[in-house]
């Protein structure tokens, strides 16, 4: 190409390349083509888009994507994953649902799979009411689990029926039911104060006296026992300890012996199916305050299972 060509065509004379017309400041862009390898490039991502949008699911519509000929989805490939899943712990399920709960503990390996099992149902349906850590919320009357105090038993056979039947739960017959009286207008507020005193000096955090361990024996002690120690039969809480479900101050004792709160608990039966309960029973079980449940050495194959289900006793 002669000068006057490079001229007229308004071609670069070092590099031989046409500008682009484009100009700024002095400098001038030139119309320099695309390297062969990153266009061939270009072309063949272009043919795979091409091909993915035919198989596989590509282009949103109104309630779902496009299929794909080879109709293949993540949500079709989690499912397939977790019914695997299932399918590997469904030897474990049986074996649960298989064992006497009073023997559960008998078995460390099962115990020891059915407490992971209830870890997980527990952080997806309990951590509401008793949190993360199970240690309750006092202010709301949601008991703790970590503790060994138990209004209703905490054997895992106990823990079990009420996951599964709730505490004054209507969906069920069976459900946990016990009401204290109120006693608003029976006491003055001299003998409501010596009641409260009593209570307190009951688990040392407060002064004893004559007036209120009377007014205590005739009214309290029933249910409560003679010396605090509640009954778990009637579901009557211990007094004689340092828990308390709504807090031990002189107000809040006073607020529930004229106007008793009274907690309710859903039952689990007609949400999970029994194995999770019997998991979940295991999880509580095994937070720290489950008590021990009496295995018959005669009914568990070795002797040495006896004393691991002793030590399950989670009592601190």
């Amino acid at each position: 190409m002669s000068d006057q060509d490079r001229l007229d065509n308004n071609v670069d004379e070092p590099t031989g390349t046409e500008f682009v017309g484009h100009e700024w400041d002095g400098i001038r862009e030139l119309n320099t083509p695309l390297p062969r390898w990153w266009l061939w490039t270009f072309y063949a991502s272009i043919a795979w888009s091409a091909v993915y949008v035919v198989l596989y699911p590509a282009w949103p519509l109104v309630k779902q994507a496009t299929e794909g000929t080879l109709g293949w989805s993540s949500r079709g490939e989690l499912v397939d994953e977790m019914n695997a899943a299932d399918l590997a712990r469904q030897g474990t399920f049986e074996r649960i649902a298989a064992t006497d709960i009073s023997q559960l503990s008998a078995d460390p390996e099962l115990m020891g799979q059915a407490i992971a099992g209830g870890a997980a149902a527990f952080k997806q349906h309990c951590v509401q009411c008793h949190g993360a850590g199970a240690a309750g919320y006092e202010e709301y009357g949601y008991p703790n689990l970590n503790d060994d105090d138990w209004i209703w038993g905490g054997q895992l056979e106990e823990i079990e029926y009420t996951l599964t039947h709730g505490i004054r739960w209507d969906g069920s017959d069976d459900t946990r039911i016990s009401f204290m009286p109120a006693f608003g207008g029976m006491f003055d507020a001299d003998q409501v104060d010596a009641l409260v005193s009593h209570v307190q000096s009951l688990s040392d955090s407060g002064a004893a006296n004559a007036s209120g361990a009377q007014l205590f024996s005739a009214n309290c002690a029933v249910c409560h026992q003679a010396g605090g120690e509640g009954d778990q039969a009637q579901g009557a809480p211990a007094l004689n300890d340092a828990i308390w479900l709504y807090g031990n101050s002189k107000a809040n004792i006073r607020q529930q012996i004229l106007y008793p709160r009274h907690g309710a608990m859903p039952g689990w039966s007609d949400k999970l199916d029994p194995v999770t309960i019997r998991m979940l029973a295991a999880y509580v079980h095994s937070r720290g305050g489950g008590e021990v449940t009496q295995i018959d050495p005669e009914e568990v194959d070795e002797p040495a299972q006896v004393a691991v289900a002793e030590r399950s006793d989670g009592r601190r």
